[in-house]
């Protein structure tokens, strides 16, 4: 594998582990409504779990309420089962039309718990991070072993890694801080 697929491929890696912390980061309460919450809940409709945001439009237009509007009024029954089902803490509340979800203010002590869950999302992204580096540079020593590669090569590629690295970690520290600022309404 030539240098630059290494690079390529170890950046592509990174960028991919950051998106994954985008994502679980979304899905955490701050006490404000936000469609993120639901979004992901998978729903049991036509016999496959599927994702909310393919059997409903969620929408958020007051700070503390979420409304779902499903695309077909036979499946209301089935999201309230995965909204009471997902461990939110949530009781949606429907008309036959429209599910409303009221979003209870946070207290102090479940905002550190999602402090805490936030630290823990953002170390696993970065041990992520930290084995695409491991993979990145042990593919750049299998490419100096069978002589594709010089030394002084090498050594470059493994910096270029760690640089990328260090990147990446940043990224997904200064997410993680925004969203605690946002969860404990500062």
């Amino acid at each position: 594998m030539p240098a630059d697929d290494i690079l390529l491929d170890t950046e592509e890696r990174m960028e991919k582990a950051i998106s994954v912390l985008k994502n679980a980061l979304g899905g955490i309460r701050t006490g404000r409504a936000n469609p993120g919450l639901v979004d992901s809940l998978r729903v049991e409709v036509y016999g496959s779990p599927t994702p909310m945001k393919q059997v409903a439009s969620v929408g958020a237009p007051e700070p503390q309420q979420i409304v779902i509007r499903p695309y077909d009024a036979g499946t209301i029954k089935d999201i309230e089962k995965a909204i009471i089902a997902s461990g939110l803490g949530l009781a949606p509340q429907s008309d036959g039309r429209v599910i409303r979800l009221n979003i209870p203010p946070l207290t102090t002590e479940t905002r550190r718990k999602l402090v805490a869950r936030i630290k823990e999302l953002t170390e696993e992204s970065k041990v992520a991070i930290r084995n695409v580096r491991r993979d990145g540079n042990k593919a750049a020593d299998t490419e100096e072993k069978d002589k594709l590669l010089s030394e002084d090569e090498c050594k470059t590629i493994k910096d270029q890694i760690q640089e990328l690295t260090k990147q990446y970690e940043n990224t997904a520290t200064e997410m993680a801080k925004a969203r605690e600022t946002e969860v404990m309404g500062e």
